[in-house]
């Protein structure tokens, strides 16, 4: 008889990835429609968190997990939740900045950085085939951001180019030492508590944030419909991507196949336009390209 942690076949499992893929690609389509009209970065991460957290306690209930750690975890599980509640603002901050596409891609750097943390911290130092790869990946990010022209025109782009930037590859590092962490430290917690723990460590974050008033404007409503759907559909398709995600994981063989989510920034680009009107030149799109692909790439030489 076929348990119910035996894979799911191949093309299923690859179509559902690319479907949690496309679900994050929207979210943050329409965590940047919720912000041009008008909503509260606070209020965005607050929404997302709370129907995050609503799932992830309705499936602990479900499969009758206890919710306790062991002693000397809570530290560095408080630690994860502090770094995603980081990577969440960030990211945000630099979806509001930037065109959707260029933040994930600033993002999806968090493998070279992850690299390079393992290495620094006593792990394996990365091979001469990896820092190519991580060489070629970082030669199409400057590609996609256009280095030359923004050196040549910063004053037309403004700070706000520079600070998404910023918050691009700050969301990545928080990512990848969350991610060390998780691995070196949390590796005998389930990844349903932990995934709780973290997510009420966000909501409870971003409460915080409210009430000292540490972001102007963090929790204004959205100003008009637009606004609304935004927040409304940011919440439900992370939701909906991560309980997924979660859910299927152990029959999805991530080992073969996690590269799948790669294709995150891809939607995000088609998503982008057609709801944002945000494009990317050709020389961008090629960079774009490079950059996915040497992603994809070093994930796949990882699993070998």
């Amino acid at each position: 008889m076929q348990t119910t942690s035996s894979p799911l076949p191949r093309h299923i499992a690859i179509a559902l990835l690319v479907t949690v893929a496309c679900m994050f690609a929207a979210n943050h389509v329409s965590a940047r429609l919720a912000f041009d009209n008008g909503t509260g970065l606070l209020l965005a991460i607050l929404t997302r968190s709370g129907v995050a957290c609503s799932i992830l306690l309705t499936l602990v209930i479900l499969k009758r997990k206890r919710l306790w750690l062991p002693r000397r975890t809570w530290p560095w599980q408080l630690m994860v939740g502090a770094l995603i509640t980081v990577q969440s603002l960030a990211l945000y901050s630099a979806v509001a900045r930037l065109p959707v596409v260029i933040a994930l891609l600033l993002t999806n750097t968090f493998p070279i950085q992850l690299a390079l943390l393992t290495w620094l911290l006593g792990g394996p130092r990365p091979t001469l085939r990896q820092c190519v790869i991580m060489g070629i990946i970082l030669l199409g990010l400057l590609v996609v951001l256009d280095i030359p022209a923004w050196l040549i025109q910063a004053e037309a782009l403004g700070s706000d180019w520079t600070l998404g930037i910023g918050f691009g590859l700050l969301s990545a590092f928080v990512f990848a030492s969350a991610l060390w962490i998780t691995e070196h430290r949390l590796s005998g917690v389930g990844s349903t508590l932990r995934s709780l723990l973290t997510m009420q460590t966000v909501f409870i974050a971003m409460l915080a944030g409210a009430a000292l008033g540490v972001v102007p404007g963090g929790m204004n409503l959205p100003e008009n419909s637009q606004g609304w759907t935004g927040l409304v559909l940011l919440a439900f398709l992370y939701g909906a991507g991560f309980s997924t995600l979660l859910i299927c994981v152990p029959r999805l063989d991530m080992a073969r196949n996690a590269p799948v989510m790669n294709i995150e920034p891809v939607a995000s680009l088609v998503f982008g336009y057609f709801v944002l009107g945000q494009t990317l030149g050709p020389v961008q799109l090629l960079g774009g390209t490079v950059v996915v692909g040497g992603i994809v790439i070093l994930s796949l030489s990882k699993v070998r």
